[in-house]
């Protein structure tokens, strides 16, 4: 398999580790750091068994020759040697961005991307005081990124617009799912959705509507199913005739009600303004077709679960 480019793994923790998996099983050389000593050689053995994980359900062709385009190095400088693109990995707190960031930007090539894993810090306050800023961005992935490929990039205010397209697509080249976030917001999309939702699912344990066991099952028996291959937009889509419009115009009032949202979201201005960015409606004839793939993805899925060990 031809080589794409080489990326630097900055930090060999459980998402560094993914993330060499994700470079290496997309053909790229990987140079493997962290500051520990001894932990990219440690982790370097992880990867190579993550490898022949999924070569073990079809998801990699060639574990050994992937394995082998890891390499860990002793240096920041030697991680950084030659690399077209740098996946930082360090801990969660911003002096340690800030100080990680100005030592990219000083040692890395001047065309070398540089992108945080960081799961809610915007690259603006670690990025701003850099003489290569514009090459800077955030890259958040969900945990694990080999398994899950989603990849949330939030670029800062003075982010090159042709580094977001260069990044989105090496993540897409190596099997990931990329979106763009139009502008900084903490904690990014994934996990504002992921926070909303965790403190209703809390709240109402703690008030004894539900038991913790029967609000997972709400999830993994329920909305998990559909979310697992469709979004909300296109879950409301084939839950009325008339597409999202006609939902928002049946459920909208007690969706606000339930959510303490403003009314005004599911109607008006709004949700023109939402109808506008989602595309061409469906119609009828087309949702009622669209249903019918759904079921089958629904059929597949539930089928799937049942093949699978229930520990």
């Amino acid at each position: 398999m031809a080589v794409k480019g080489r990326v630097a793994i900055i930090g060999s923790g459980l998402i560094g580790r993914a993330w060499a998996i994700v470079f290496a099983g997309g053909a790229w050389e990987v140079a493997l750091y962290d500051a520990v000593a001894g932990a990219a050689d440690n982790a370097h053995v992880l990867v190579a068994e993550g490898l022949d994980e999924l070569a073990a359900h079809g998801l990699v062709a060639d574990p050994k020759g992937a394995a082998a385009r890891v390499r860990p190095v002793a240096s920041l400088a030697e991680a950084l040697g030659g690399a077209a693109f740098v996946q930082e990995n360090t801990p969660e707190r911003l002096e340690v961005k800030r100080e990680i960031f100005a030592e990219l930007d000083r040692l890395a090539g001047a065309d070398a991307i540089l992108a945080s894993s960081t799961s809610t810090i915007v690259a603006s306050t670690f990025t701003e005081g850099l003489k290569g800023r514009a090459r800077c961005l955030v890259a958040h992935p969900v945990n694990p990124p080999h398994l899950v490929p989603l990849v949330e990039l939030v670029a800062a205010p003075w982010t090159a617009p042709a580094v977001v397209t260069k990044a989105k697509a090496i993540y897409e080249g190596i099997g990931q799912v990329p979106i763009v976030v139009k502008r900084e917001i903490e904690g990014f999309i994934l996990n504002r959705l992921q926070a909303v939702l965790l403190s209703e699912a809390f709240r109402l344990v703690e008030d004894g509507f539900v038991t913790p066991q029967d609000l997972d099952h709400t999830l993994k028996d329920g909305l998990g199913l559909r979310w697992s291959f469709m979004g909300p937009f296109e879950t409301i889509e084939l839950n009325a005739p008339g597409g999202i419009p006609d939902y928002c115009a049946r459920y909208g009032p007690s969706l606000s009600r339930l959510s303490a949202a403003d009314p005004a979201i599911y109607a008006g201005d709004k949700l023109k303004g939402v109808l506008a960015q989602w595309g061409n409606a469906l119609t009828g004839d087309q949702v009622a077709v669209r249903m019918g793939w759904r079921d089958r993805r629904l059929a597949a899925l539930k089928a799937h679960k049942r093949s699978q060990p229930c520990d």
